[in-house]
């Protein structure tokens, strides 16, 4: 059997049955050569195509925290304003007490400044101009910074010495006169009712 593989019999001459032979072997370690050859090839550029197609893919875009936000400054409509008087008439002598009530009607806390720069008591009489609570504040009653929660109240009083005042708080400014007055609040551009009362 060894030697009809070494010695191919046939018709034709012996050569041509070598070559024959040589020429599979030739094609067989070519293919093998060529699958070498490719399959890394194929390999590395699926590799790619894979690794290209986890680059593109964006990633989770990273979350930057929501900045804290503080109260805000209390919105015209939502703050509420109520000032009232400790009686109807006062005899001489007697010092009329102004209290002023804040209520902040909005859903949350907020900020105002109640101080007399931006608070202001007016008294008047008919026409004529008679007092304000602004034309002699000075120093820290100018700013008075409240954070009104929602529906709580800040009350405060205001005593009037019964005198004029003007812009500028000069001296020796005459007492009021008897008579009916009325006097008003205004802050952060909010106004309250006036309330009367009687000077006797």
């Amino acid at each position: 059997m060894t030697l009809g593989v070494l010695r191919p019999a046939g018709s034709l001459p012996a050569r041509v049955y070598w070559v024959r032979r040589f020429v599979v072997l030739a094609a067989v370690v070519a293919v093998v050569l060529i699958a070498a050859w490719i399959v890394p090839f194929v390999a590395g550029k699926a590799g790619d195509l894979f690794s290209g197609a986890r680059s593109a893919t964006p990633g989770p875009t990273p979350t930057t925290p929501a900045a804290e936000v503080g109260p805000q400054p209390c919105a015209t409509d939502a703050l509420g304003v109520t000032l009232a008087a400790d009686a109807a008439s006062y005899p001489a002598g007697a010092l009329p007490t102004l209290s002023v009530t804040l209520v902040n009607n909005g859903p949350a806390g907020c900020v105002v400044d109640a101080g007399e720069a931006q608070r202001e008591i007016v008294i008047t009489s008919g026409t004529d101009r008679i007092w304000s609570s602004r034309d002699c504040a000075t120093g820290d009653a100018l700013t008075r910074e409240l954070l009104l929660a929602p529906g709580a109240p800040d009350a405060t009083t205001v005593q009037w010495q019964r005198t004029r005042s003007a812009a500028g708080c000069p001296g020796d400014q005459p007492a009021a006169l008897k008579g009916t007055y009325s006097a008003t609040l205004t802050l952060a551009g909010v106004s309250s009712q006036p309330v009367v009362f009687v000077l006797e």
